[in-house]
């Protein structure tokens, strides 16, 4: 299956891969998508970026969220309903700083996880991580300004590749329990995150 035509569903959220050109906006190249998906191909769809620059859309689609994120030559988009929700793509790179990153800005409880693991499996634990912390902070709104130490990640079992799950985070961001976190590879040599919480309170 090609990236123009790779589509997945999480949960209540549909995923899909597009091309990206590498130093345009994502926004642009997503609006004919997400209008489709909206059912008025012809429109563009209502979007409107609150005070913090995160999107959202407007009336009569107020019940739904869109998310975007792009890394190297693609881009993903997610659509639900009645759910927050955030997206992350990264392209895989070497990050030798991997650990420097992390005592710097995730919390000491990850950087102590990242330093007992090898050499070898770091840096993926590394960007597994900011994936999820990435996404789970756009779909609050406000992006990593926010601050990666303000939640914290942990995986089910001691295993390096066991999924990740929020246990701790600043009350703005609410429960940790309401969070959920499905994390995936796209497409070789890409990570890619997305977090969502129902939308009720």
């Amino acid at each position: 299956m090609s990236a123009q035509t790779q589509q997945w569903r999480f949960g209540p959220v549909d995923v899909i891969a597009l091309p990206h050109e590498p130093g345009l906006r994502g926004e642009p190249q997503v609006r004919d998508r997400l209008a489709h998906w909206l059912g008025d191909p012809q429109a563009s769809p209502p979007l409107a970026r609150d005070e913090w620059g995160r999107p959202r859309l407007l009336a009569p689609y107020q019940d739904r969220d869109a998310g975007w994120s792009h890394s190297g030559e693609q881009l993903l988009l997610a659509l639900g309903r009645d759910v927050v929700l955030g997206v992350d793509l990264e392209r895989w790179r070497p990050r030798p700083r991997a650990l420097e990153l992390a005592a710097r800005y995730f919390t000491p409880g990850e950087t102590r996880r990242l330093r007992a693991l090898p050499a070898d499996a770091r840096e993926a634990a590394f960007l597994r991580l900011w994936c999820a912390k990435e996404a789970l902070l756009k779909a609050h709104g406000r992006g990593l300004a926010f601050g990666l130490h303000r939640l914290e990640f942990s995986g089910m079992d001691d295993a390096a590749d066991a999924p990740l799950r929020l246990v701790a985070c600043d009350p703005a961001l609410g429960e940790p329990g309401r969070w959920q976190l499905h994390e995936w590879e796209p497409q070789p040599g890409y990570r890619a995150a997305l977090a969502w919480r129902p939308r009720s309170p």
